[in-house]
């Protein structure tokens, strides 16, 4: 199968932008904790040293939406405006695992809702950006988000043993959203982003071995539905899945029952540990489409040695002649703690300097080099659909009456 690449670059930056409820019942907006709305410019301007031109974001449902059926698309605005001033190819998620108070992924009228919120976003954006690609992910991590909420209480609906049927109502939003979506928008993409794990048994008797494929396969239930090859009363077709979207970090990787984090520094001598490319390549063969790795990163020192791993890792992706389309630096910002946001993770290309009252962005040198050396690394290996044939439509003099 032939693909056209759409994205603006293959190295992308990710802006950490949930607006979810924590485990303590308080909605914690990141784009507002960072600094990023304030900083948009500024933030984008940072990226030219890296070629980064293709970034996530997110609307924020919770803001947008502030009582049923009415929206303030201010500041979504605000970052397509700013983005087509700064060449940036916007990258949308729709739901970063925070919905408008009034709702919970069992309330009836999610889908709806939803359905209502996708449709007013397509308006925006080509009333904005009529030409070019709208890549969309209606809803991030629908599997970590049915974990969180569903297993172990820590976001709505704060339940334990019910990750299937979160899993279950979001894919039904998430299905019709996306269907709505593509009725409008014949141009609109849909990226999946999901986690990519890999669960190694501690135990080798078969009955082990069992339950760890199983819940190995759990991961790929949300494109199952999204496919309809399970679930198909929700309506699910082949054509709505578009760009698969994976997310890697050091920690994806762990031991059942002990639930141990594997070592990725040491690889060779963790039994049932599996390379990024083996299991990427598992990804393609299943579902045949293009991939990009849509959020990695490492926490403080480490962030150098990680992103080498990870690009020869991608190095290898590409070798076996999978259609790698992209990686994402998320977040390419420093992120504070979801429960504990006094704590910053230091995980970005940028730390933030939060006791300014500006949140002062401070490189972090290290890793700003090792992404530059990857780069260089990575560059003879890009074939020609991962160097995109996209049209440049985000030039700031056609819109400078508007910014």
């Amino acid at each position: 199968m032939v693909y056209n690449n759409p994205f603006a670059s293959f190295w992308m930056a990710g802006y950490e932008c949930s607006d979810m409820i924590n485990r303590y019942g308080d909605r914690v907006d990141l784009l507002q904790l960072t600094g990023h709305l304030e900083r948009l410019e500024d933030d984008y301007r940072l990226l030219g040293n890296f070629d980064m031109r293709s970034v996530r974001e997110g609307i924020r449902w919770s803001v947008v939406e502030p009582s049923p059926g009415v929206y303030d698309w201010h500041a979504v605005s605000l970052i397509i405006r700013t983005s087509i001033g700064s060449n940036k190819q916007i990258l949308f998620d729709l739901c970063h695992f925070g919905l408008p108070s009034d709702l919970t992924p069992f309330h009836p009228h999610l889908p709806q809702r939803f359905v209502a919120l996708c449709r007013s976003f397509v308006e925006l954006y080509r009333s904005i950006q009529p030409n070019g690609p709208l890549i969309v992910t209606p809803i991030n991590e629908v599997n970590f988000f049915a974990w969180l909420g569903g297993e172990i209480a820590c976001t709505s609906p704060y339940c334990t043993g019910k990750g299937w049927d979160v899993k279950y109502h979001l894919m039904r939003a998430y299905i019709e959203g996306v269907r709505a979506m593509k009725e409008m928008d014949p141009q609109l993409l849909v990226l999946t982003v999901e986690p990519l794990v890999n669960i190694a048994s501690d135990e080798t008797d078969a009955d082990a071995l069992s339950i760890v494929q199983l819940m190995n396969s759990y991961q790929f239930q949300t494109l199952e539905m999204l496919t309809g090859r399970i679930c198909p009363e929700l309506g699910g077709q082949p054509e709505y899945l578009d760009i698969v979207g994976l997310d890697y970090y050091y920690n994806s990787q762990w031991s059942y029952p002990l639930n141990r984090i594997l070592d990725w520094k040491l690889p060779d001598t963790e039994p049932g540990y599996r390379s990024l490319s083996e299991q990427v390549r598992d990804v393609y063969e299943k579902y045949q489409r293009p991939v990009v790795l849509t959020e990695t990163s490492h926490p403080l020192e480490d962030r150098p040695l990680w992103i080498r791993n990870i690009t020869a890792e991608c190095i290898r992706i590409l070798a076996a002649n999978i259609p790698l389309w992209g990686v994402c630096i998320y977040p390419v910002i420093d992120r504070p703690d979801w429960d504990h946001t006094g704590i910053w993770h230091r995980s970005g290309i940028w730390d933030i300097d939060e006791t300014s009252n500006t949140l002062d962005r401070i490189l972090y040198e290290p890793y700003a080099a090792a992404i530059k050396e990857c780069q260089q690394q990575i560059a003879p290996f890009m074939r020609p659909w991962e160097s995109s044939n996209v049209k440049t439509f985000f030039l700031a003099a056609d819109f400078e009456n508007e910014l």
